[in-house]
């Protein structure tokens, strides 16, 4: 046996742990979720009924998936460009500026994105609570009260509640993704376009953008899939999908209708629509971004 025969041997060797685990507890199940989405099964039963494609086909005549559908992707639309657009602008001031607080601000933005998502959901419950909350009591106090509502509970703006909670959240975690790619710019090319006259606008778009296009492509699909299991966690704690399924999202209405419905089967049928599209907005994204980028 070569030298080289036994260092691929050791390294497969090494690698066969992690494969193992990763084919049983990632591929198998994965696999398992696509069979059972084709069965009408409660989750106790040990013979589910083949239904074939039904559950895919009821997807599509259930009013409420569909508004869980319509506003998950009203989500993923409005808070990735938002969330990256804040974390790029402040990136880039607290990367050019001289302020002396750059640290501390870098650290107030980023403490969000280290709290749970539990915790961020009942503070932010707090602030929107229509009598004791922080939102409504600033409102009175600047002459504001007739804009004062109860957030969570107004079917028309309760998802943009939601929302911004959301990007208060992630827009900390991008900033410092995106100052870590301006540091790497050379600043060189700054002080050349500063000496053609350029402004600090003209650099953020001829420079700074076009140099960290790379990065801002991976964010965004980072964002997009962050929007999906983040606001699980968000709308079942703030309201738990309601007022009448106003916030209601594909990942709490896939878990009501598991755990609270025992359809286990047309759970797993949207688990899978979701996967679907995750890839293809994942593969339309990367695409269209590859386009700008040349």
């Amino acid at each position: 046996m070569t030298m080289k025969t036994r260092r691929s041997l050791f390294i497969a060797l090494c690698l066969l742990p992690g494969l193992v685990l990763f084919l049983l507890f990632k591929v198998y199940p994965t696999v398992q979720i696509f069979q059972k989405s084709l069965y009408l099964w409660t989750g106790l039963s040990d013979k589910p009924k083949f239904i074939g494609l039904k559950n895919y086909a009821d997807m599509f005549q259930d009013d409420t998936f569909l508004l869980s559908l319509k506003n998950t992707g009203l989500l993923m639309l409005v808070v990735p460009v938002i969330t990256l657009l804040i974390a790029l602008v402040n990136a880039s001031i607290l990367t050019k500026s001289k302020l002396r607080e750059r640290g501390l601000y870098r650290t107030v933005f980023f403490f969000p994105s280290i709290l749970s998502f539990v915790v961020i959901a009942i503070l932010w419950s707090f602030i929107y609570h229509p009598t004791m909350g922080f939102l409504n009591a600033g409102l009175e106090t600047v002459g504001l009260g007739k804009w004062a509502l109860p957030w969570l509970g107004d079917q028309r703006v309760v998802l943009w509640a939601l929302a911004v909670t959301l990007i208060w959240q992630a827009a900390g975690y991008y900033m410092v993704i995106y100052m870590a790619g301006i540091d790497g710019i050379s600043p060189d090319l700054y002080e050349a376009a500063e000496l053609d006259g350029a402004t600090r606008i003209q650099q953020f778009f001829h420079i700074t953008i076009p140099m960290l296009w790379e990065i801002i492509r991976v964010t965004i699909i980072f964002s997009i899939n962050g929007v999906l299991s983040i606001s699980f966690v968000i709308v079942s704690v703030m309201t738990a999908g309601g007022p009448d399924h106003h916030s209601e999202v594909v990942m709490t209405y896939l878990y009501s209708q598991a755990f609270a419905n025992s359809n286990f089967g047309y759970a797993m049928a949207i688990g899978v629509f979701i996967f679907i599209i995750s890839m293809l907005l994942a593969l339309l994204s990367n695409r269209l971004t590859e386009r700008g980028s040349h």
